[in-house]
């Protein structure tokens, strides 16, 4: 996987492709898993890729950026609204047509942290396996789209390890970085926050920065093996446990997914023509798929990364506080037993 990973990355870099060095390991874990490999990405170093991610954001958010964020907050409720009721309007006609059973297709269609939506659509009695299918296919389709569309808007995806993988670096700033992201990731796993791993240091280092106490330094090499790390954690989830329980719902998924970005494509073309903000910045702000997959794309591109990590951010809290309400709804407009819609309180 390692051999293939490097091969695939540098053949993607080679072709100017942005996040190269995730979609190469991502594709790489894939065709492992179709080819009946096993391997196995330990949770420890998912959780310091998706610290080291936070990090990466927290490093382009200044005061001025936040003021700007600040009076944009209306915009940002109105565009996220309007994606989540659009991935549940789909999700719910999939389901109404029989397309797939149950509140399942819901879950599957709602734009959230996709390990967060498997386990809560299990508690909540739809099928996991297809759950899990769904979220990743589209996180992988939204990658691969959103690499493409960046590679029309900007010469060259690599560009930020311009200045070579190994630059001179001061010790103190790296050393307070590695501080920030461990304090920031234990604190979002002491708080249960959902992808808290990446969120904890997000804030965390994004305050610091703000203040001016801490410049945060970020080895180039860290960064890679981070976005490595990230694309074999996405490419392995497609097991072939998964894939055989998705073998019908293929078609379905795609053409689902590919609806839901065309969706969020025209309301990035409304934030482009409204609020002027550049076509890139807009597409990556609204793509749904994975909130650290967005950050390594945007964070190898020249957009604007905070713009793009607000709305993503706000999107992940809003499905994760209504997503049980309307998976619960939608079974109930289905006709299904209340018991299939989620824990049943005895009082």
């Amino acid at each position: 996987m390692l051999a293939s990973s490097i091969l695939l990355a540098a053949l993607l870099q080679g072709l100017k492709l942005p996040a190269a060095f995730m979609l190469g390991p991502l594709a790489a874990g894939v065709l492992l898993q179709m080819a009946g490999g096993s391997v196995k990405v330990p949770p420890p170093l998912t959780a310091a890729a998706q610290m080291v991610i936070g990090c990466l954001i927290a490093q382009a958010i200044n005061p001025t950026i936040l003021a700007s964020l600040a009076r944009q907050w209306p915009v940002f409720c109105v565009v996220v609204g309007l994606a989540v009721a659009a991935s549940m309007l789909i999700g719910w006609s999939m389901s109404r047509l029989r397309i797939i059973a149950g509140n399942t297709a819901v879950w599957g269609m709602l734009p959230g942290a996709a390990t967060v939506m498997m386990v809560m659509a299990e508690a909540y009695g739809a099928d996991f396996r297809l759950v899990a299918f769904m979220q990743y296919l589209r996180v992988v389709l939204v990658a691969a789209a959103a690499s493409l569309v960046a590679l029309l808007f900007v010469q060259g995806g690599g560009g930020r390890f311009a200045t070579g993988f190994f630059p001179p670096m001061a010790l103190a700033d790296l050393l307070a970085t590695t501080a920030i992201a461990l304090a920031g990731g234990g604190l979002g796993r002491l708080l249960r926050i959902p992808a808290g791993m990446l969120l904890g240091p997000l804030a965390l280092g994004a305050l610091f920065n703000v203040l001016g106490w801490v410049r945060i330094e970020l080895p180039p090499i860290a960064l890679i093996i981070s976005y490595a790390l990230i694309g074999w954690n996405t490419g392995l989830r497609f097991t072939p446990q998964i894939l055989a329980a998705a073998a019908r719902a293929l078609l379905p998924s795609v053409g689902a997914t590919v609806l839901l970005m065309a969706f969020c494509g025209f309301l990035a073309w409304l934030l482009v023509i409204f609020l002027h903000v550049d076509p890139l910045t807009a597409y990556l702000a609204t793509s749904p798929g994975g909130v650290d997959a967005a950050a390594i794309i945007a964070a190898s591109t020249h957009v604007d990364t905070p713009f793009v990590m607000a709305l993503q951010t706000v999107r992940l809290i809003i499905v994760l506080v209504i997503g049980p309400s309307v998976a619960r709804w939608v079974a109930d407009t289905l006709g299904r037993p209340v018991s299939e819609a989620g824990p049943v309180d005895p009082d």
